[in-house]
């Protein structure tokens, strides 16, 4: 039975984070006077994410048991000729769970930075952008229509701008931001053009009526060239994509958002903004179903993002951004999966790495924290009877990255790798290659930060950078790591449960039931990996099992247990292996020298063409030729012509005189 939701419920989730970062945001700032303090600036803005989660675990109930569904607009902000701008909501099963990711996770991130921020004077600023981001976030995953979706898709840009240069004054910070900024405009380009595409030949901003047309658009060409309509339209949309969810060569900017405070990276790097693009993808399944073209491009990119963003995982010494590598590994897990038309796999993936990524950062952030803002993993060691609760979570989220049978990260990885065993597309080989490498990678480095951090000697007195103060600047503090408080370490319990049993829990409906049958459209004549992973199912347990004699498992055993050998048993041999391999490890410690390209080639590149532009355009033809050159013109005309006005009265009778004869010598000729 089909029942639908309420308007007002669903408005009410997005509004209630904005009611709270609009207070925070304005009467606890500089700005609007300072009238409300921490407490109260946290406690609106937690109460406004916390309303929002319940709703939209009531809002995942009505959808998941009763079949609910909502898609309606709400308000109409303007009509141009036939083109409807609308602001309304989707709700089915795929922005249900959204719904619920985002706000938990988003939940956890408020109270977790209660005990993160607590010495930071932008305190209530922070609160207020972490609920704006709630809020944008939202705006995107329960948009009906193209322009609400590139509403949210803009304002998270922004809010992301805002909050990697949180700390304003740090030169570091600011460069990131602006790098964030500037090459998501370079996904935003193609994605509006995808939009634009399909306004033009659909005449519609809606999902479902862009959908119906969606067979009339697959037979059309783009003008003026062989290439299919739908192919290019796909293609743009993905360009998006790839700027948000950070796939190569677009993924440059992720690394260094990491100069935000901990919690961001939590929020939008693990678990909300970047996987934005997974789900816009998910939601446009009708159209990438029709393109193949379109389907391997992105199975392509997925493959080498998952791969090569690994290789830099294991040469970094930063704890976040050993976590950022990570991101990108697993988000190009995702892209593999959606190229391979295994949506729900890839939302699936989505979903659980939301839960233990966000996990494992927070964990970066509570050991950032208790080893007094040091972030140098080769300065931890041993934390794990300082820290017992941050080690534990660790643990279970590491575990869960890995691909661990039973484990939420285990069911999404090997469903994917499985989609693209069964995948037809021409770049299938080098995905199925790439993703099978990706899980020794991922073994590898994960646990290498793990036993770094965690185990083996305590190496925190010997930073040669450690400032000897404890975190209130008190000299000659003991530089013992301490657990963090009970704001820091409850999040951290909360999110290691569905990292470790939500896949468990949610494998069996969301691939296999019809968790998300109007939300992800699948040709399966055409792409058949969803059916033939229906064949191969028999429950979660029987899969565990099953895994344990296959070879994704037995490459993350050998991952484990050569960071193992390496860093626990043998540590001289990773210094070995570097002063064998130095020009591999140059290239992986200047990131495959891609910002160098941005930089230098790019970058002078569209400097040069300006300047060029400006120097032969704007001043040698519009400023010299046009411009000046008219009155130039002009001038010289009036000069000439005022020669001949000298004001004698024998120049006149002259000037008559030749006329006359002028005029007399003409008709003379004419008469002949």
């Amino acid at each position: 039975m089909s029942q639908t939701l309420s308007a007002s419920t669903l408005l009410a989730v997005p509004m209630a984070p904005l009611v709270g970062a609009a207070l925070a945001g304005i009467f606890g700032t500089k700005f609007g006077g300072n009238w409300i303090g921490r407490r109260l600036s946290h406690s609106l803005t937690i109460l406004g994410v916390f309303i929002s989660f319940v709703l939209s675990a009531l809002v995942l109930k009505s959808v998941a048991l009763e079949g609910a569904r909502f898609n309606e607009t709400l308000y109409t902000w303007m009509v141009v000729g036939n083109l409807k701008m609308e602001v309304g909501f989707l709700v089915d099963g795929l922005t249900a769970m959204m719904m619920c990711v985002v706000t938990f996770v988003s939940l956890m991130v408020h109270i977790y930075t209660i005990g993160y921020m607590e010495e930071d004077e932008g305190y209530n600023r922070f609160f207020a952008y972490i609920s704006l981001f709630t809020f944008s976030m939202l705006m995107l995953v329960m948009s009906n229509n193209m322009l609400q979706l590139f509403f949210g898709w803009e304002a998270v840009g922004l809010v992301s701008y805002l909050l990697i240069g949180f700390w304003y004054n740090k030169p570091t910070a600011i460069f990131a931001n602006m790098k964030a900024f500037l090459v998501n405009r370079v996904g935003d380009f193609g994605f509006i053009l995808g939009i634009g595409l399909i306004v033009a030949f659909s005449g519609s901003l809606n999902y479902t009526e862009v959908f119906g047309k969606a067979g009339e658009l697959a037979k059309l060409s783009f003008p003026g060239t062989d290439w299919m309509l739908i192919t290019v339209i796909c293609i743009c949309l993905f360009i998006g994509a790839m700027g948000k969810s950070a796939q190569f060569p677009l993924h440059v900017w992720l690394p260094d958002s990491m100069e935000g405070p901990t919690p961001i990276s939590a929020l939008i790097h693990a678990a909300t903004m970047v996987t934005a693009g997974i789900f816009m993808v998910a939601r446009m399944s009708p159209l990438f179903e029709l393109s193949d073209t379109a389907l391997n491009f992105v199975l392509v990119i997925g493959a080498i993002t998952a791969l090569f963003m690994g290789f830099l995982g294991i040469i970094q010494n930063d704890i976040k951004r050993v976590v950022a590598y990570s991101t990108l590994s697993q988000l190009g897990y995702m892209t593999v999966a959606l190229g391979a038309s295994a949506y729900s796999v890839a939302v699936f993936h989505l979903m659980t790495h939301a839960f233990f990524k966000a996990l494992l950062f927070l964990a970066a952030g509570s050991v950032i924290m208790g080893v007094h803002h040091n972030q140098d993993i080769r300065w931890m060691g041993g934390l794990r009877k300082y820290m017992p609760i941050t080690w534990i979570t660790s643990l279970l989220g590491s575990l869960a990255l890995i691909g661990t049978p039973l484990f939420a990260g285990f069911y999404s990885k090997d469903s994917i790798i499985e989609a693209v065993h069964f995948s037809h597309l021409p770049g299938a080989g080098f995905a199925n290659f790439a993703v099978l490498a990706g899980v020794f990678v991922t073994a590898f480095y994960s646990f290498r930060m793990y036993f770094l951090v965690f185990h083996g000697k305590e190496r925190f007195d010997q930073d040669p950078h450690a400032h000897h103060d404890d975190s209130h600047g008190h000299h000659g503090a003991s530089l013992t790591p301490h657990e963090s408080p009970w704001v820091v370490t409850v999040p951290l319990v909360l999110l290691a449960i569905p990292s470790v049993v939500i896949g468990y829990m949610t494998i069996g409906p969301m691939l296999f039931g019809d968790f998300f049958k109007d939300a992800i459209i699948v040709d399966a004549t055409r792409h058949e990996a969803m059916k033939s992973l229906a064949g191969i199912f028999h429950g979660p347990v029987q899969m565990a099992v099953h895994a344990l004699t296959t070879l994704p498992f037995w490459l993350a055993v050998a991952g484990v247990a050569s960071s193992y050998y390496m860093y626990m048993v043998n540590p001289a041999l990773p210094a070995a292996i570097k002063a064998r391999a130095m020009p591999i490890y140059t290239l992986l410690e200047n990131k495959y020298y891609l910002d160098w390209f941005n930089e230098n080639v790019l970058a002078r590149g569209a400097r040069a063409l300006g300047v060029g532009l400006w120097k032969g355009g704007d001043v040698a033809v519009i400023d010299g030729a046009l411009v000046n050159g008219s009155w130039k013109l002009v001038g010289w005309v009036a000069g000439v012509v005022r020669r001949v006005q000298t004001g004698y009265l024998y120049h006149y009778a002259l000037a008559m005189i030749l006329g006359v004869f002028v005029l007399m010598t003409y008709f003379v000729w004419l008469n002949k």
